[in-house]
């Protein structure tokens, strides 16, 4: 309870900054924040059309043939049928809008709004709408869809194939941000977000008691980043804080209501090497505890823990421990052709009430070579591979694939000086 406490008052003092930075006028030596009168809004309007085309030379779960989802690789022996098939997709195409206009005393007010065509939930495998950002910025304050401050958008690499590395926090949130500081240099930032777990019922999942267990979290996911710039690249610290309860809502003899709590720590680097700066390492290590839907491709946050010592409570929930590690490197050959390699890995600490099935470790590898003929047109070919290991029985699968990709992009510009 303490903790809580802690974490809801650690909320207010965020929410409580943030609106007095919002409505208090610029402190002293500020002044170059503000607009100057020539200044005018801006339109941008942008985005660029994409085609993948390629062969997956083992099984490839059908929702997912224009990937490499290490999760969604097969848990069973020709669990999607025989090895070997070819795919095309234009999903990864994406439109956007952002704008800024000048406001007196706050520097500017941003807003960007953009989707692309890649479904998911509800949407899995078709090629439909889906909304990467809605959000709007005045001065410190920001708030809507955007980047989550555990994760480093600069920490992707130059790849083709859309999902990209396991083993990396990334992922897009609901939230109510915070900025103190941005200099250019150094950025502080902090955010409450909307909460969201998932849960695995494991062995236990055809279970009449686990029926009517419902999620509930009772405060935002509270986050926190801070990045410092430098000419050899940058450094990175991230960390998120989060309740996760679940209520059992069926009225017999066993209670299996329970709560968690899940933290994690995201540390990320690029760094630029060598002089001419044609190289540039992507790092990351993340690790927590019921964090999974945090990361870019993990599965449950909660496990299943077995308590026959208690009669009521026989079955407890537990939050998944868990480690990112992430190291690709972006090579520029010269002005026309770049290269990208790295390897991804990620490994979960499964509870003892999990299926033997369950996912447990998953590696990711890939390497490509990319083309540019002209400005905002780019084509190349990329090999990827992917490992899957269960949790118990013994099983792991691979998955192999070549893609080669058409990208051309768009982008006007309006208002300005």
């Amino acid at each position: 309870m303490a903790v809580r406490t802690r974490i809801r008052r650690l909320a207010l003092r965020v929410a409580l900054g943030a609106l007095a930075a919002l409505y208090s006028a610029p402190a002293r030596g500020q002044d170059a924040a503000q607009p100057k009168p020539d200044e005018k809004p801006t339109f941008d309007i942008y985005g660029f059309v994409m085609l993948d085309v390629g062969q997956n030379f083992k099984q490839i779960d059908p929702n997912w043939f224009d990937t490499l989802r290490v999760t969604r690789l097969p848990k069973s022996e020709k669990e999607f049928g025989e090895n070997d098939s070819s795919f095309a997709s234009v999903r990864q195409t994406r439109f956007g809008v952002k704008s800024s206009t000048p406001v007196e005393h706050f520097g500017a007010l941003k807003t960007i709004f953009e989707f692309e065509m890649f479904g998911t939930g509800v949407d899995e495998g078709q090629t439909t709408i889906r909304l990467r950002h809605a959000w709007g910025e005045l001065g410190k304050v920001g708030a809507g869809q955007y980047w989550s401050p555990f994760t480093d958008p600069d920490a992707f690499p130059n790849s083709l194939e859309y999902w990209g590395p396991t083993g990396i926090a990334w992922y897009r949130n609901v939230q109510f941000r915070y900025t103190p500081v941005d200099d250019g240099y150094n950025t502080f930032m902090i955010a409450l977000e909307r909460p969201g777990a998932s849960g695995d019922q494991g062995n236990y999942a055809n279970r009449i008691e686990l029926s009517g267990i419902k999620a509930r979290f009772p405060m935002p996911d509270a986050t926190v980043a801070y990045r410092i710039k430098h000419e050899f690249g940058y450094f990175r610290f991230a960390a998120q804080i989060r309740e996760i309860n679940w209520d059992d809502t069926v009225a017999d003899q066993y209670d299996l209501s329970g709560s968690a709590r899940g933290w994690g720590i995201n540390l990320s680097s690029g760094l630029n090497l060598g002089k001419a700066k044609k190289d540039v390492l992507h790092l990351a290590v993340v690790f927590g505890e019921g964090i999974e839907n945090a990361m870019n491709d993990s599965p449950v946050d909660i496990g299943i823990k077995t308590n026959s010592s208690d009669p009521v409570k026989p079955l407890l929930g537990t939050p998944l421990p868990i480690v990112g590690t992430h190291i690709f490197l972006d090579h520029t050959w010269n002005k026309r052709f770049t290269s990208t390699v790295g390897y991804g890995r990620q490994d979960i600490k499964n509870s003892n009430g999990q299926a033997p099935d369950a996912f447990h470790v998953g590696q990711y590898a890939l390497g490509n070579v990319l083309y540019s003929p002209a400005p905002n047109a780019m084509m190349g070919g990329e090999l990827q591979w992917g490992r899957r290991e269960n949790n118990s029985d013994g099983f792991h699968s691979d998955g192999l694939k070549f893609q080669f990709s058409f990208k051309y992009n768009f982008a006007a510009h309006l208002g300005g000086q």
